[in-house]
């Protein structure tokens, strides 16, 4: 047995062992993380909309998706009205916990032809951001969201991306990351969200991609891709990895390529009857996918 072989087979014996000692699922997350330092989280958009967050967080840590991203006004009920008290108790929930809270998840746009619309976004969003700083969070998802017949379209893009320089100066001084979700009938096509990223040149203004169909338009995938990976920021939504109607494989080969260090967050479309079953499943789909890459 040569040097290399020993090395590798005491590797595997140990790995092996410790796998004695741990949950098969968290035994699996470390595996991966030797692969590629891409981390699998979750986003309570539908799967985890009616969970508390004691539930929430036992039905991530049972599953190995270690990260979350609170989507705001649901059952979890992280909002800006909570008092500094109920605050500190999100925070220590997370921090007596392995599962991380990524940030929150806003519906926050930036595209309002009401001037006074959009500056009661801004105000919103920034009560986002200081309650994500207040519950150990690392920033905030918004959105474009749409662009308007009646105003010419440079106007509603910059529009957007002076909103989000306002916004990623804001989330700076507390540590909160700005992300713009890849989202919106037109807004979501990637040559707009390139063009909306070219005036937020805050570098704490980043993009959540978001697995669209509209991501294969054009020149395709590659391409599209190409055009935005250089701002992404600690997010990035994904659908059931299954799937076979986006490439998925391509998008996790891409992220190890790039060395993306964020999370790959499960914002699954479906209903299962068992929706922790499927997390776990899920999880397995990840690692598999991420050896390969």
């Amino acid at each position: 047995m040569t040097d290399i072989d020993r090395k590798t087979f005491l590797k595997k014996i140990s790995l092996l062992a410790g796998a004695t000692l741990v949950a098969d699922a968290t035994f699996a997350t470390d595996v991966v993380r030797e692969k590629s330092a891409v981390k699998l989280g979750f986003v309570t958009y539908l799967w985890g909309k009616d969970w508390d967050l004691p539930t929430l967080i036992k039905n991530c840590a049972d599953t190995g998706i270690l990260g979350v991203e609170l989507r705001v006004e649901h059952a979890h009920n992280v909002m800006p009205n909570l008092s500094a008290a109920q605050r500190q108790e999100v925070k220590k929930r997370f921090s007596d916990s392995p599962v991380q809270l990524v940030g929150l998840g806003t519906n926050q746009q930036f595209d309002y032809v009401d001037q006074n619309q959009l500056k009661a976004s801004i105000e919103r969003a920034k009560e986002f951001i200081r309650l994500s700083a207040d519950v150990g969070g690392t920033g905030v998802k918004v959105k474009p969201n749409a662009l308007h017949k009646e105003v010419p379209v440079e106007k509603t893009i910059t529009q957007i991306g002076e909103s989000l320089n306002e916004l990623a100066r804001f989330g700076a001084d507390l540590g909160q990351q700005i992300r713009l979700e890849v989202h919106g009938e037109e807004t979501q096509e990637l040559p707009i969200t390139k063009r909306i990223m070219d005036v937020a040149s805050h570098p704490n203004a980043t993009i959540c991609w978001n697995c669209n169909p509209q991501d294969l338009n054009g020149k395709g995938f590659e391409s599209n891709f190409n055009l935005v990976k250089d701002r992404f920021g600690a997010t990035c939504h994904v659908r059931e990895l299954d799937r076979t109607d986006y490439p998925y494989q391509a998008l996790l080969n891409n992220l190890v390529k790039m060395n993306y260090n964020g999370w790959v967050l499960l914002e699954c479309h479906t209903n299962p009857a068992d929706k922790v079953q499927s997390m776990k499943e899920q999880r397995a789909v990840f690692d598999r996918m991420i050896a390969k890459a």
